[in-house]
């Protein structure tokens, strides 16, 4: 096979910038190592920046985004036992977020590809086996596809497969840097089949830890607790959960406000890291999305990084294709660590200050509610967390 660009991974970041490379005119395959069921089931993130959401729209995505999706012009910071509320609007010129789940995001994406009849290709179960001579002029991916190896040849090699793919392993190490990050907790997150008990995202820190109050859809809500790093999901019980849940969304209002309980339909344990390797490119090969960066979910970045990342190599890609300059391929690690460690910086602020340390002291204590404090009391710090979590320009 050949092509202009062969991009590996059919997540949203392969995905769409597949959708915008051929609405730029510049012709591409896409290569998936899973089916289509799996890659449509995948669950990941759920809140889109305000340019994510433009983004969509701009390239015919946002049918089902628009009419199903969830607004949010604010989030609700809970600390001490009291809430406060974030307005995005007023803080950001009118920009806000919206709830709408990356699994919807994905299939989308996948029926828009297939039902084009001049669309790109798109390969499911093509694993991606290696890619050969990166630093050259040509490229090549090595694959498996229905049982049989073949090699898609191609001009330029976008890695969209993920941390664990083969595009980052495929730099050489005394090529990058990497610079990473654990935290000393995790995440337990639940879907449940109960009406979300708020309007908005509810984020609270809490001296037994951090809590997220989230949701999917009208009917379905998605919540978090910080546990301890290994936590076992099987350990703890719906009625366990429930619980803690309600414990550390609290309120010293009377009782005015109660978290609504329902089924829990699904379990799982998110470790918290963060991890940016430098540069983004290695000769034709460029690594977008978890590829090349991972973020803590605390402030609701990694998807929409991913969109940045691919909005910025597509326009790259297409200035190439028409001009035959490098100039943009060229700024295109750069252009986007710049981004990237903003958000790094923004996830990390989110982190430390509502999550507690196992060993934190009465004084760390403090300095987290002076925090929150400051945030609630004034509109230059409420201001700077609003910018940073609507999403920061894509340009």
């Amino acid at each position: 096979m050949r092509t202009t660009v062969g991009i590996i991974g059919a997540g949203p970041a392969g995905l769409l910038l597949a959708r915008l490379l051929h609405r730029a005119g510049v012709d591409c395959v896409v290569l998936e190592s899973r089916d289509r069921a799996y890659v449509e089931q995948r669950q990941r993130a759920g809140i889109l920046e305000q340019g994510t959401v433009d983004v969509l729209r701009e390239c015919g995505a946002a049918e089902r985004l628009d009419r199903e999706g969830l607004p949010h012009q604010g989030i609700e910071l809970r600390f001490e036992g009291r809430g406060h509320r974030i307005d995005f609007p007023a803080a950001t010129g009118g920009k806000a977020v919206t709830v709408y789940a990356q699994t919807e995001i994905v299939k989308d994406l996948v029926r828009l590809q297939l039902a084009d009849p001049g669309g790109p290709p798109l390969l499911f179960g093509a694993e991606a086996l290696a890619i050969e001579k990166p630093d050259s002029g040509a490229p090549v991916i090595r694959f498996r596809h229905e049982g049989r190896e073949a090699t898609l040849s191609c001009d330029f090699v976008a890695g969209c497969d993920g941390f664990h793919g083969i595009a980052r392993r495929a730099v050489p190490a005394d090529r990058v840097r990497t610079f990473e990050r654990a935290y000393p907790y995790s995440w337990l997150g639940v879907l449940a089949d109960v009406p979300p008990s708020c309007e908005e995202l509810i984020y609270a820190r809490h001296q037994r830890g951090f809590a997220l109050h989230s949701m999917r859809s009208p009917q379905v809500s998605r919540l978090y607790l910080q546990v301890t790093n290994g936590t076992d999901p099987a350990d703890w019980s719906d009625e366990r959960i429930w619980d803690e849940l309600s414990a550390r969304f609290a309120l010293d209002d009377g009782g005015r406000w109660a978290l609504e309980r329902g089924p829990i339909t699904a379990k799982s344990v998110t470790p918290m890291r963060s991890s940016v390797q430098e540069p983004m490119r290695h000769g034709r090969l460029f690594l977008a999305g978890d590829a090349a960066h991972i973020v803590p979910p605390t402030g609701a970045k990694g998807l929409n990084l991913a969109v940045g990342d691919v909005v910025t190599l597509a326009r790259a890609l297409a200035h190439h294709h028409t001009t035959g300059s490098t100039e943009l391929l060229d700024d295109y690690s750069a252009t986007c660590l710049a981004r990237v460690w903003q958000a790094e910086r923004f996830s990390y602020f989110m982190t430390d200050t509502l999550h507690r340390h196992p060993e934190q002291s009465p004084f760390e204590d403090r300095l987290q509610i002076a925090q929150l404090d400051r945030i609630a009391t004034s509109r230059t710090a409420s201001a700077e967390l609003a910018e940073n979590y609507v999403g920061l320009p894509l340009s």
